[in-house]
Parts: C-alpha cells; structure tokens; sequence
C-alpha cells in the first residue's frame, strides 16, 4: 500500500482540523483529495509528508511510519505545497541542479535535464526564478518534486495559475506519473478532477464525506433524479407539481427541472402521461446530468 491512513487526527488548541480520518491508496492510483477552504486537505498532506506531526493515529507511506521512519517517507515522497516556496534568486536550472544535490541523485545533470525537457521549461531554464510567470513557477515547483523519482506524489494544486494549453500538458504529464507511481492531489478545479482521477476523496469540517470511483460518486451521492422538460404551451409549476412521484419544481427560463421523490423513482413516463391527458406538447426532455461540482457542493454543504 502507498499510502495509508488510519483513524488519524490532528488537533489545534481546542479545535480539531482532522477527525479520525481512515483511507488507503494503492500503486498506480491518481486520486482526487477534495474539500472545502479549512476542511482538513492541507493539514493531512502536510502530515503526510512529515511536515506536520499528528496528534493521534497511524500515516503510512510506502510501509515507513511519518512519525518514526521520517527520512524513509521524504525519500519516497515528492510535495508541492500549494505555496509552492521557490528560491526566486536562482536560475531555473541552477535551482534544479540545487534539488538534486539535496537528493545526492547519481546523475544529477541528466536528470535535471528530463525534468527541464518533462515539465516544459527548456526555453525559461536560463532565466530568474522571479522572472517567471505564475504558471511556469508552477512547472518548476512539480519539476523539483518528482526529480528524485519519488514513488509517492502529493500535489496541493497543482494547476494552479496555468493557462488553458499549460493545464492540458500538466494534465498529461500528472497522468503519466500516474501509471508507474501513486498520486494524491488537491485542487478547486472539478473539471481536473475528472479529466485526471479515477477515484475522489471528499473532506469537510475534518471528516471524510465520500470516497468512490469518481463516476460511481455522481451517480451515487443524490437521492433523486432530475427531469428537465419544456413544453410549447404555457405551463405552471403547480400542474407539474400534482404528477406522481415529483418531489419538487423550479422553473428556468422555458424551462422546468422537475426533481423525484427518490432516485429509484423514474418520474419521465408518468410526465409524459401528464402531458397527453393534459394536450401539452413537449419541446424537450432528458434527465440532468450531474457533474461533479454539483456533487462537491451537496456533500459540503450539508450540516455535520
């Protein structure tokens, strides 16, 4: 097991920023770790990564304990932090080079130089840290942490800053690391998610929501299903209100979203009987798709 947390928690003062939370990642996973701002993200890769001790419980990484077996962990791991320190003085490659003799790597030139050419910084490598845009700054804050092929990465938002074409090749390049090593990343970015994880843990108010396959979680997590149906004629939300099996009604525009009573209800036949029996056409029907933001929002949402 890469990566394995058991009942760990972590207390400040008299508040705790963790509460028992338990969960495994295995080689060759890219897992989503999701939450809200001060849910608990932070403070558990931090914990993760030794920076942070925990207050109580068990984190794992590659079977080396983060409490007793530090120096292990760290060879194993690599970490970009959401603040993403940087020597802004150095150059590019003078900081890389910096990293892999931190590392004591056997060929620290090569290696530096497949980081330089992985992360896309062969034209910046020459130029002040400082000088950099914020999305480049981010290429050399993944390039120094996977320089020493770590076997576990750990990545705080890690698209943060990058433009449209930089997110398609970061997506890419996270996925590549993805199919040899173990990945756990934070981010705000729902659409990242599902382009990159398999898997998706949600925390909120430093407990664990959810964790599921990503697909399986959206289709999972809501107890109903929602019709968006509109209609040539004018229809009010109190004669969608009466059809068997609807729950609630709200209008957008022409449009109704008309929501079931629970998820096992399909409420599309007995709208379509209403619409007969009532001589309304209807223009158009489906069922929502719920992405994952959606998902996101319901599960943090809701009141501990």
């Amino acid at each position: 097991m890469s990566i394995l947390v058991k009942n760990l928690t972590k207390i400040y003062g008299e508040q705790k920023a963790i509460d028992s939370i338990s969960f495994e990642v295995k080689k060759g996973e890219i897992v989503g770790f999701l939450g809200p701002n001060g849910a608990g993200k932070s403070t558990t890769m931090k914990i993760l990564t030794c920076y942070l001790p925990q207050t109580e419980g068990l984190a794992n990484v590659c079977d080396f304990d983060t409490r007793t077996q530090e120096q292990e962990v760290k060879k194993r791991i690599g970490y970009l932090p959401e603040s993403n320190p940087l020597y802004k003085e150095m150059y590019v490659k003078e900081y890389l080079h910096y990293v892999a003799k931190v590392y004591q790597l056997a060929n620290p030139l090569q290696r530096v130089a497949d980081m330089i050419g992985i992360t896309g910084l062969t034209q910046e490598q020459n130029k002040k840290i400082h000088q950099l845009s914020k999305g480049y700054k981010q290429r050399v804050g993944i390039a120094q942490s996977i320089i020493h092929n770590p076997d576990v990465l750990i990545l705080d938002e890690p698209t943060s800053g990058l433009d449209p074409n930089q997110l398609v090749e970061i997506r890419k390049l996270i996925k590549d690391i993805g199919n040899e090593k173990t990945v756990l990343l934070s981010t705000h970015i729902m659409q990242e998610v599902e382009a990159m994880c398999e898997r998706v843990i949600i925390i909120n108010k430093g407990s664990i929501v959810a964790d599921d396959k990503t697909s399986q979680l959206k289709s999972n997590v809501s107890n109903q299903t929602i019709i968006c149906i509109e209609f040539a004629e004018k229809i009010q939300i109190e004669d969608l209100k009466s059809v068997k099996g609807v729950k609630k009604v709200e209008k957008e525009g022409n449009e109704f979203k008309v929501y079931s009573q629970d998820k096992t209800t399909d409420i599309r036949q007995e709208l379509f009987n209403k619409a007969v029996s009532s001589q309304w056409t209807i223009v158009s029907m489906k069922q929502e798709t719920r992405d994952l933001e959606a998902v996101f929002k319901e599960l943090t949402q809701k009141t501990k």
